[in-house]
């Protein structure tokens, strides 16, 4: 099983990442991909998936942080992006949930992120919330590039448009709330090969740990057992789909 979206750079996973990674290991996650969202954090992450064999970073400018970064910082990752531990270009998107950075300079740091990863021809990792008509009406201006709507939480409808845009859709714990029955009607939606599994961790636990503040790789099994039910498959058959998706996506073979 691979977590495709984790922040295991964040202190709450990174002051114990040995014994995370040792419980990932045990739990059947054999590979994940850590996620940097400002510059100084992906300098981070490639430095970690330097050291770890079954780890590749996704490095980005996200929307909630866009406002604390230069503009004259954006061209180090073209730079970054050369790396052989990076996957992916993100995350990157629109938040309009959060009122963290203004809206003008979300859709700046969006299309100047996007722009690069066509030049170089990476994978995406879109941070959408409370935005999906927006995003869309912007990535329909690149439509060579490949990618994945990370953490999901919306609607059956706003599931169609990202598939009829041509994306991927991951899921969270938040698919396992007990409330949330549309969420997983959604999931329904999604072919099983459009479909990504990820904690997002250390934020989102999933039932029935979601006492547990801090979430982390190990738990994207229980993510798992609530798609395959969802789906209607073996949680086998589900790593198998979900591990080529990745696998594709990310070029990470």
């Amino acid at each position: 099983m691979i977590d495709s979206h984790c922040h295991l750079t964040d202190p709450r996973l990174g002051q114990q990442l040995d014994t995370v990674l040792e419980r990932a290991e045990s739990a059947g996650v054999t590979r994940m991909i850590t996620i940097g969202t400002d510059i100084d954090d992906a300098l981070k992450c490639i430095e970690l998936c330097r050291a770890l064999g079954n780890v590749r970073c996704a490095i980005g400018i996200h929307p909630n942080y866009c406002h604390e970064v230069s503009e004259e910082d954006l061209p180090r990752l073209e730079h970054l992006q050369a790396d052989p531990t990076v996957v992916a270009l993100g995350e990157m998107g629109l938040d309009y949930f959060h009122h963290f950075a203004p809206r003008q300079r979300q859709h700046e740091f969006f299309l100047f992120q996007l722009n690069l990863a066509a030049r170089l021809k990476r994978p995406i990792v879109i941070h959408c919330r409370e935005a999906i008509d927006d995003a869309i009406a912007i990535l329909r201006g690149f439509p060579t590039l490949e990618g994945v709507f990370h953490c999901f939480t919306g609607s059956p409808e706003e599931a169609k448009k990202i598939l009829e845009a041509g994306y991927h859709i991951g899921f969270t714990g938040a698919v396992t709330f007990k409330k949330n029955d549309g969420l997983r009607k959604a999931c329904a939606l999604v072919p099983l090969d459009r479909l990504l599994l990820e904690t997002d961790a250390p934020y989102l636990s999933p039932e029935p740990v979601r006492s547990q503040k801090t979430n982390e790789p190990s738990f994207v099994m229980h993510v798992a057992r609530i798609v395959a039910d969802v789906k209607g498959v073996s949680l086998e058959e589900l790593d198998r789909h979900t591990t080529a998706n990745v696998q594709r996506l990310f070029r990470w073979p």
